[in-house]
């Protein structure tokens, strides 16, 4: 949520008109088209993934007569072995996941300060906290006034080595509290974790917090706006964490000046009018690559973060469509970024049939070195109603190989699964959907998170609860994608962090390149059928040395040099070289 790289500030890219259209959009068959509505009542839809479980919010985590009240909303979750950890605003939950089907609540923390955003990283638990009656001591008592010294805005740490009792044991205080943070480990330091911190509230004032002003940096140099902090937590005393740097990562390269990008406003006609970049509301970390992308109010960016303590800005792009950057997903490659709009802030209704398509919605951009360029947009294709909050909101890889393929939550407009392997033709594969709250009024629910974690879908409900999906095979997923993603295994999974999906050797992955190969028919049905034929055969062979010969020559065989080919033969060469 919720509520380039040049000196001047970017410009935004040629991009649709975002005007609405006339013409129906829509599949007026789509099931999720006018769904009762309910609480837990509510009546769903679903194509290809089937909602296995649906634990509910535990009454601490509940305002009965208010059940969209977002001060008890569920936010973002974290794994780490079959743990899961559901952040709320009025704290986190733990829930023991070993089957999937049957999530246990194993441990509830009343913490509240909002958004309650979470990361795991061995035993320490870290709670992103902005909201004033957010306290030292997790009391639930609030605070008063503009100046309270137990007021706590910033990111707390928990000890959760006992999984049925963690303990505070270190909050680090920041100028404009915690909306998310991100955690990055990095491989060129082994003895600290580093936590960059996206604080988007009101600057706190200096009596409570020393060092911090709301004033423009024409008239304050130092100023708290147009920063984001990192903070070190060394791995052997977590308890020392502190802020090493306030980067001014929008700030002109050319003269320094710290508000060097998008100034807010609109950009034209018929454009949205996009916030100003002062802050940045989820940076997305993918190590492997060295880099992170930034959604930042006004732009998406680009950071090197190969020094974790130094980011540095290395491109920035506009979009004349975005009200507000929300969040950043990298391809499995990190050839392509997509970045989301949260128009309206999460609690509008955005998705109905006369709002733009391409207005609170995915944008892609094709990353050439450290360039980014537009390709396209991704909204979900069915109209929801005037009492659902809908726009795009968080989501992660599915990893199936060959392909970029993402879940995404979409509040009240549901989940939706889409392929984006190529930016500029996505298209959805999967979804699931619930009637709205209310047919009288907005009350705020909906799909908050929506993450793939050792073969199932998890999913935060702002209202309802923790949700389990399960993907089914389609004609746009089979079986054997299906099969090699789930041979991909995570020890832990956290919100920004994105790491780099490798498969091991199996005859599933080689299979799924054979569908991949099939479905844009780079080998003719004949070849398919006979590889399929040679593949059950090599399976079935009790003589390892014999499958590895065989696998040696069908892909020897395989002499076709388009890249669907070539990923057969690979695979199958990665697999005989394992045997």
């Amino acid at each position: 949520m919720l509520v380039l790289l040049c000196a001047a500030p970017v410009a935004a890219q040629d991009t649709a008109d975002a005007s609405s259209s006339d013409e129906q959009w829509w599949n007026p068959d789509d099931p999720r088209i006018g769904l009762d509505a309910g609480w837990y009542g509510a009546e769903s839809a679903s194509e290809h993934m089937t909602l296995l479980a649906s634990d509910p919010r535990p009454d601490t985590f509940v305002d009965p007569d208010n059940p969209g009240d977002l001060g008890f909303a569920n936010s973002d979750i974290a794994f780490r072995d079959n743990y899961a950890i559901v952040g709320n605003f009025m704290g986190f939950m733990i829930y023991d996941i070993s089957d999937p089907a049957q999530p246990n609540l194993e441990t509830t923390v009343v913490c509240p300060g909002g958004q309650g955003d979470v990361s795991i990283y061995g035993d320490l638990v870290f709670m992103s906290v902005e909201e004033m009656r957010g306290r030292v001591d997790c009391g639930s008592q609030g605070t008063s006034g503009p100046v309270d010294e137990e007021r706590f805005r910033g990111v707390r740490i928990f000890d959760v080595s006992d999984i049925a009792a963690p303990q505070q044991i270190a909050g680090v205080q920041t100028c404009r509290g915690s909306h998310t943070h991100t955690i990055l480990d990095s491989p060129n330091d082994d003895e600290n974790l580093y936590v960059y911190v996206s604080g988007t509230g009101p600057v706190r004032h200096e009596s409570e917090l020393e060092g911090c002003s709301d004033l423009p940096p024409s008239e304050d140099p130092e100023t708290s706006l147009f920063q984001i902090e990192v903070i070190q937590v060394p791995l052997d005393a977590p308890e020392t964490a502190k802020i090493v740097n306030e980067p001014r990562i929008f700030q002109d390269q050319e003269t320094g000046d710290p508000d060097g990008l998008w100034p807010g406003g609109r950009h034209g006609e018929n454009t949205q009018s996009t916030r100003a970049t002062n802050r940045c509301h989820d940076i997305t970390v993918y190590p492997e690559i060295g880099r992170a992308a930034g959604a930042c109010s006004g732009n998406g960016i680009l950071l090197d973060i190969t020094d974790p303590a130094n980011p540095e800005r290395i491109d920035a792009v506009a979009d004349s469509n975005f009200a507000f950057w929300h969040s950043a997903t990298f391809s499995n490659d990190g050839e392509t970024v997509l970045f989301t709009d949260e128009w309206g802030g999460g609690v509008a209704p955005r998705c109905q049939a006369d709002d733009p398509r391409t207005w609170g919605a995915n944008a892609f951009f094709r990353r050439t070195g450290d360039t980014m360029e537009h390709a396209s947009y991704y909204k979900i294709p069915a109209p929801q109603t005037e009492t659902e909050n809908c726009v795009a909101h968080n989501g992660s890889l599915i990893p199936v190989p060959g392909r970029d393929i993402k879940v995404q939550a979409w509040y009240q407009g549901g989940v939706s699964v889409f392929d984006f392997t190529d930016p500029s033709e996505p298209y959805e594969i999967a979804f699931f959907d619930r009637g709205p709250m209310s047919d009288d009024e907005l009350q705020i629910a909906g799909y908050w998170s929506t993450y793939w974690y050792n073969g199932r879908i998890y999913g935060t409900e702002i209202a309802r609860g923790f949700d389990v999906f399960e993907l089914e095979a389609s004609e746009h997923l089979t079986e054997n994608e299906l099969a090699a993603a789930q041979l991909v295994s995570y020890d832990t999974f956290n919100p920004q962090h994105q790491p780099h999906n490798e498969w091991p050797a199996d005859f599933a992955v080689v299979r799924a390149y054979l569908d991949q190969a099939e479905r844009h028919e780079a080998l003719s049905e004949d070849a398919i059928a006979e590889l399929r034929t040679e593949l059950d055969r090599i399976e079935a062979e009790s003589d390892a040395s014999a499958q590895q010969e065989a696998l040696e020559t069908l892909a020897a065989d395989l002499d076709d040099d388009s890249e669907r080919v070539q990923r057969i033969a690979t695979a199958a060469t990665d697999l005989a070289n394992s045997l």
